[in-house]
């Protein structure tokens, strides 16, 4: 049986990651861009992972090019921006799909367990936000507009 902890990652650091890693963790995962109207929330983002990552909490960064071509930077380009303007400390993987014939087979299973509005499975727009239970099943997506901090309450209770 598929579950999330069935899939793997390359890292911006280019190292290959199993999400086995975060098995029993509350994960919020987010496709990103740098050069979006929503790129600010990184910084709610990582204000989140200061509050909960002590808590079995991760956020899993993907960034992706899909969307306006708003994130055309390399991985070093990425890592460098997320941290010198956001402080992001939280994992951000290599620049993937997340659409199409090339989307990464995590983001398919993402979509395939907790589609859009009107059940449609396609990523829409940068900062779409998964968020998966302690056990790996993928419990809820969140729109783009859906700023960090609105999403709290819920990750308050699963931990």
């Amino acid at each position: 049986m598929t579950s999330i902890y069935s899939f793997s990652a390359r890292t911006l650091g280019g190292e290959e990651v199993s999400l086995e890693q975060y098995r029993g963790k509350v994960l919020l995962i987010v496709n990103t861009a740098s050069e979006c109207g929503f790129t600010p929330q990184y910084a709610g983002l990582q204000k989140l992972y200061e509050t909960y990552a002590g808590r079995d909490f991760e956020i899993l960064g993907f960034p992706c090019n899909q969307f306006g071509k708003q994130e055309p930077g390399d991985a070093a380009q990425i890592g460098s921006f997320c941290e010198k303007n956001y402080g992001v400390t939280f994992p951000m993987f290599d620049k993937i799909d997340v659409n199409g014939a090339n989307a990464h087979p995590l983001y398919r299973y993402l979509t395939g367990e907790a589609p859009g509005l009107l059940g449609l499975e396609g990523i829409k727009w940068n900062f779409t936000k998964f968020l998966v239970g302690r056990d790996g099943t993928v419990l809820k997506r969140y729109a783009p507009v859906t700023k960090p901090d609105a999403i709290t309450d819920e990750i308050e209770k699963l931990l």
